[in-house]
């Protein structure tokens, strides 16, 4: 039976690949996860790697690895992806018609295919294995020996149905969602029961990000300890010691903090939520979605602008009432700008509004393009961090009526502030997030307080 360390070593297979020094720490880690026996020279690496003293003596059922950027993930979750699909047998244990799925999650459809392009290239580069492979689509092979591998965006409700040889998860800690506060754990405890049948393996791969999530819980838990499930944590250059150690020196000195996780496999502590969910949620009045305008009224527009991608070009209405900021609706849609913007200037003439703020990185082609449609538009004062830091008193005073848009709230449940280089608080989305609505719910509210402040100090001077 061929083992892992087979796979890696013989030149009939991936020796030639992985055999060589430089994959010394990936084939002692990878031997201990599979009970193998550890050779003298393998067990330093295993010690230094797990936390463990002892030597493995069986298989494990988990295993998470906090590995810095640029140490081979990606390349060892296609090698974990072929080893499992390949030379595991699960023919006995599957029902007629039914096949073993191996599942590599990534966090988008890009870094999905990126993994892909692994795999296929080591089952193609290789002539028995690539007699195995039946059909071959852009994200999944289908073998002879009824397995299947696949590859995935991480969604919970994409994974449920399969029966899993196993699971691997990529960059695990970058999962976002805006369905989910917490979508890595979701989508394991979508996995699991899949993974019953054959008692495959999980395997979670990521550079290390917040001390929150599956990945941190893992670390927090089982690092160090005995058990079925491993985790180890190992830097960029223990892993990947080809790569030029200026790279992760430059990388140190731009932004320390930054390059401790991405590098030197550190999670960070510098990085905190910011707004919960139940705050968000006490705020949020339970409909309607949008309030009609009111006659005597004085609204607000605020803007975000979309940049491209995935990006959402928002707007956000607002009014006073008392001593209360009410976000009136949220409207973000994908498409032709101008369009989207003649159909916001039709918006806001129905709320009374003449001028609109947008983000105050907001470029000149919005306010010629609001002016054809009589609406002026100004930038902002204040950055996205000083809108959410002036946001969050109003939500804890409980001073601001919320619309039930759950992207919105979802998408202010995962905000995050980070200490910058200068010691002061920045507040913004996770690598890889958005924060559209978040943005220009923020900015609405702003102008509305703002408005109010103004108008009271006109009185004020007026009565001196």
């Amino acid at each position: 039976m061929i083992s892992i360390r087979d796979l890696m070593t013989d030149p009939e297979l991936y020796g030639d690949q992985f055999g060589g020094a430089s994959f010394a720490a990936w084939r002692a880690l990878l031997a201990g996860f599979y009970g193998l026996a550890l050779t003298d020279d393998e067990l330093p690496h295993w010690q230094a790697l797990t936390g463990r003293e002892q030597a493995p003596d069986a298989a494990h059922d988990e295993l998470w690895l906090a590995i810095g950027r640029r140490g081979g993930k990606s390349n060892m979750a296609a090698l974990l992806a072929v080893f499992e699909a390949c030379f595991n047998d699960h023919r006995p244990n599957l029902a007629p018609g039914e096949v073993a799925t191996v599942m590599v999650l990534a966090a988008d459809r890009k870094q999905a295919r990126s993994v892909f392009r692994y795999i296929s290239g080591l089952m193609n580069a290789n002539p028995m294995l690539a007699r195995l492979i039946i059909k071959e689509s852009a994200e999944t092979l289908e073998l002879a020996n009824r397995a299947v591998i696949e590859v995935g965006t991480a969604s919970f409700r994409a994974t449920r149905g399969y029966t899993f040889a196993a699971v691997i998860a990529d960059e695990i800690a970058f999962w976002r969602s805006e369905d989910s506060a917490n979508p890595d754990y979701e989508i394991l405890n979508a996995v699991r029961p899949g993974l019953a049948t054959l008692n495959g393996p999980l395997i979670a791969l990521s550079s290390p990000y917040s001390r929150r999530g599956a990945l941190w819980e893992a670390y927090r838990k089982h690092y160090g300890t005995e058990g079925g499930i491993l985790v180890a944590q190992a830097p960029t250059l223990t892993m990947n010691p080809t790569l030029p150690r200026r790279l992760v020196d430059q990388a140190l000195d731009r932004d320390p903090a930054a390059a401790a996780a991405e590098y030197l496999a550190q999670f960070r502590d510098d990085i905190t939520g910011f707004i919960t969910r139940a705050l968000a949620d006490s705020n949020a009045r339970q409909r309607p979605l949008i309030l009609p305008p009111v006659r005597r009224t004085h609204y607000s527009a605020f803007v975000d602008v979309a940049g491209g991608g995935a990006d959402e070009y928002t707007l956000a209405i607002s009014h006073k009432e008392g001593e209360r900021t009410v976000i009136d609706g949220i409207w973000a849609e994908h498409g032709d700008p101008a369009i989207i913007t003649a159909r916001y200037a039709q918006v806001m003439r129905q709320y009374g509004i003449k001028q609109c703020t947008g983000d105050r990185y907001a470029a000149e082609w919005p306010r010629q393009e609001y002016k054809k449609h009589g609406i002026t538009m100004q930038n902002s004062n204040l950055n996205r961090s000083e809108l959410y830091l002036e946001l969050m008193p109003m939500l804890q005073t409980g001073s601001i009526e919320l619309p039930p848009d759950e992207k919105a709230l979802m998408q202010l449940t995962l905000l995050e502030r980070r200490t910058g280089r200068s010691g002061r608080d920045i507040i913004d989305h996770a690598p890889q997030g958005h924060d559209d609505r978040a943005n220009a719910l923020a900015g609405a509210a702003q102008l509305a307080v703002s408005r109010k402040t103004a108008v009271g100090m006109r009185r004020i001077r007026g009565l001196a």
